[in-house]
């Protein structure tokens, strides 16, 4: 009997500790899907920047590119577009942060992987602020330093 009594309480224990929140569910859910970032913008900071999104291209090489988001494996893929960017597709890990989702505020985080699905930064990503999340628009946005001072990248998705 005391074996079956310790056998219940591990299993309501790691059953009320080891799940995926309700809202973190839903807004996998709302990933789900292909995305198309359609513009790249830098709020309060007026002028021209050279900015390199993910370690990868210029920040004008993601506008208009082509994101697809799976959120049973939470994997995805991006390709780049524009005039003198390489049109690569290019794997990544995605998944988002739970830490804060009783207020309403996630943090996404993106690991660059090769083909494989095998990260190519070791154990090293990004992590961006989840703004807002519909079923059809998504904003990011990531803060950075500039010369000592806070700089924001917004990126903003719209589902295809």
């Amino acid at each position: 009997m005391k074996k079956i009594f310790i056998l219940l309480a591990t299993i309501g224990l790691l059953a009320s500790c080891g799940g995926t929140s309700k809202v973190a569910k839903e807004a996998r859910k709302s990933f789900d899907g292909q995305w198309i970032l359609t513009s790249v913008t830098y709020p309060n900071n007026p002028g021209q920047f050279n900015v390199t999104l993910f370690n990868e291209a210029q920040a004008s090489c993601f506008e208009n590119s082509n994101w697809d988001f799976v959120s049973n494996n939470n994997r995805g893929t991006y390709t780049v577009s524009g005039t003198g960017c390489d049109g690569e597709t290019n794997q990544f890990i995605w998944s988002i942060d739970e830490e804060n989702t009783p207020q309403g505020i996630y943090d996404f985080l993106l690991k660059p992987t090769n083909e494989d699905y095998k990260s190519t930064t070791g154990n090293e990503g990004f992590r961006l602020n989840l703004q807002s999340l519909t079923d059809t628009n998504m904003t990011w946005s990531q803060t950075v330093s500039l010369d000592g001072s806070p700089f924001t990248i917004k990126m903003n998705f719209t589902k295809l």
